[in-house]
C-alpha cells in the first residue's frame, strides 16, 4: 500500500476513478487512526500510549492499485470538501436502476 500526501492522494484517486470507470470498480474506506502501526501488546506488557489527537486513515482500492493517506484532525473539513468534489466529478456516468415491485405488494396495492 502506498501512503501519499493528501493532495497526491486526491489526484491519484481521480486517476483511479477514471481508469475504473470502463472496466472495474473501486472502494474507499475511512477509519479512525491512532498513529500505531503495530498490534496491541499481549497481557503483561505495558499498553500503548493514548494519542493526543486521532487522525483519519483513508484507503482507496481498485483491482491492482492500493492508495492510502492520513488526514490530521484539523485538516478533515478541507480534505472532505475536495474529496466530495472528486467523487461527484467521477460519478457522472452512473446508470439508474429500475426498481421491481414484489408480486405480493403489487397485488395488494
Amino acid at each position: 500500500m502506498v501512503l501519499l500526501s493528501n493532495e497526491e492522494f486526491l489526484s491519484s484517486l481521480t486517476l483511479l476513478a477514471r481508469s475504473a470507470r470502463s472496466d472495474s470498480s473501486f472502494t474507499v474506506t475511512i477509519k479512525r487512526y491512532d498513529g500505531h502501526d503495530r498490534p496491541k501488546p499481549r497481557e503483561g506488557n505495558p499498553p500503548l500510549p493514548k494519542p493526543a489527537e486521532y487522525q483519519c486513515l483513508i484507503r482507496a482500492r481498485s483491482r491492482s492499485k492500493k492508495l492510502s493517506t492520513v488526514v490530521r484532525h484539523d485538516e478533515v473539513a478541507k480534505f472532505m470538501e475536495t474529496y466530495s468534489k472528486v467523487l461527484r466529478s467521477s460519478m457522472d456516468g452512473l446508470k439508474k436502476i429500475k426498481k421491481v415491485k414484489n408480486k405480493a405488494k403489487a397485488a395488494q396495492g
